[in-house]
């Protein structure tokens, strides 16, 4: 039924916030003697490309022969990326989300015209992530300019970009990247259906509030079950080896799915040099990251050792003085390490050479003279804090982290049984983490598949017929 304009005017004012909101803009003008309104969100559109379109709107004698809102899309909107809505609310949200509505006296439902421009920085090379050679963009705050980037790389029909829109309250736009008759349908059916069914509220954490809304309940467990990436390149091998992205609006951030714990061992530089280097550089990161949780739980062990060790190895004891407990030691310096990275987040570039010396003073020769700490300490923690590095994800190095605090405190506790102990609790661990979707989060160790098992371990020449 098609109410009186004015009142459809009026409603739609009082939705939008015309009058609260200073950004929120509504223009009045006739098409053809019939009055017309549009509404745009100031910042959001393309001034030349509408003032185009009104011009041509306004240059109509005549609506008495238009048979509705679809006819007169088709007649008179030059704006490629156009279509009509019957429903008021979705052409609120629609608004919002930076299109222009169009209402027309005497036409039922109105037109929405996607001439948005939204505001947002370049495609630079991500931070985290660099790499020595290929390319140096990056995936941007804007969900559209992120299908581009890999639109460019993938010049392929079976690329499908899936639009979805999550999240109760902040209607945010996310879309389901992959390559139809590649992607396992059965893994693409759960992600769509978890992306529409999650109860996401808002999205004030970008992927973050979608990772936690659609993961399984195991809060208990360190070992994440999302990779994060904000390099294009690597978004499109993974897209190529038959991964899904899940691409979201207002972050620069792609999730990439599903998930396994040998998937972590795989990094961008190793597909930048040749195989032999590469291979080299995942056993390199592999054997660190093992090191990484064992080391200082292992060195307590053998330092603390009541009997004392055999002579090749009595380097490992420790023979200064020292007024803290090693194991105290040991998890205070686990703790300054972390405060100093917190502390790094929020100083500013100038007060960088200053936070350095400070950081070096805390660490250094003060903290070793006053006997709180002694070297053997900060040797094998300097190692421990540099081998973080090593791996590209934060989230898999803090749960090797926590799992390596967990490790020294059974040591500490039960000795050699405590240290047997938590590595079989950090066996288990991996075993039960419940990836959000895929095949097991120890795939593919188990279920045991050898090919998958050997292309993870080693980097293998790229295949020319694989396209």
């Amino acid at each position: 039924m098609n109410r009186p304009f004015d009142t459809r005017c009026a409603q739609l004012d009082d939705l939008l916030g015309v009058g609260r909101s200073f950004d929120m803009v509504s223009r009045e003008l006739y098409i053809g003697g019939c009055r017309a309104k549009m509404w745009v969100v100031n910042g959001y559109a393309k001034d030349m490309l509408l003032e185009r379109t009104v011009e041509k709107l306004q240059a109509v004698k005549t609506l008495e022969d238009i048979g509705g809102v679809d006819d007169l899309l088709r007649r008179y909107i030059t704006v490629c990326d156009a279509e009509t809505c019957q429903d008021r609310m979705q052409a609120v949200t629609d608004v919002f989300s930076g299109k222009t509505l169009l209402v027309v006296e005497g036409f039922d439902g109105g037109i929405l015209l996607d001439a948005k421009e939204f505001p947002t920085r370049s495609v630079q090379e991500p931070d985290a992530g660099k790499v020595l050679r290929g390319s140096h963009d990056g995936f941007v705050e804007n969900i559209m300019e992120n299908a581009a980037l890999l639109r460019r790389r993938i010049r392929d029909p079976a690329l499908t970009l899936e639009r979805i829109r999550v999240s109760g309250r902040s209607k945010c736009d996310a879309a389901l990247c992959y390559m139809e008759g590649q992607a396992d349908p059965k893994i693409l059916a759960q992600l769509r259906d978890k992306l529409r069914n999650a109860t996401i509220r808002s999205v004030a954490m970008s992927q973050e509030s979608v990772a936690e809304a659609i993961a399984p309940p195991q809060w208990y467990n360190p070992f994440p079950k999302v990779r994060y990436t904000e390099r294009p390149d690597v978004a499109t091998a993974s897209v190529l080896e038959g991964d899904i992205l899940v691409l979201i609006d207002n972050t620069p951030v792609v999730m990439v799915l599903p998930v396994s714990l040998l998937r972590f061992n795989e990094e961008i530089n190793d597909y930048y040099f040749p195989p032999l280097v590469g291979t080299y550089l995942r056993i390199i990161r592999f054997c660190v990251m093992l090191l990484n949780v064992i080391v200082t739980p292992l060195w307590y062990l053998l330092a603390t050792e009541p009997n004392g060790l055999p002579e090749p190895w009595d380097f490992l004891l420790v023979e200064g003085e020292y007024a803290v407990p090693l194991i105290g030691q040991l998890l205070l310096v686990e703790l300054i390490i972390d405060v100093l990275k917190l502390a790094s987040l929020n100083t500013p570039d100038v007060l960088g050479n200053s936070f350095s010396m400070l950081g070096a003073l805390i660490l250094g020769d003060f903290a070793v003279q006053s006997r709180w700490l002694v070297p053997e300490v900060l040797v094998y923690m300097a190692f421990v804090a540099v081998s973080n590095f090593a791996q590209h994800s934060f989230e898999m190095g803090y749960a090797c982290k926590l799992c390596r605090m967990a490790l020294v405190l059974l040591a500490f506790a039960l000795r050699w049984w405590g240290f047997g102990i938590g590595l079989a609790g950090v066996l288990v661990l991996m075993a039960t983490a419940k990836p959000i979707v895929g095949k097991g989060y120890l795939y593919p160790l188990i279920p045991w598949d050898g090919k998958a098992l050997r292309s993870l371990l080693l980097r293998r020449p790229a295949n020319k017929n694989n396209t």
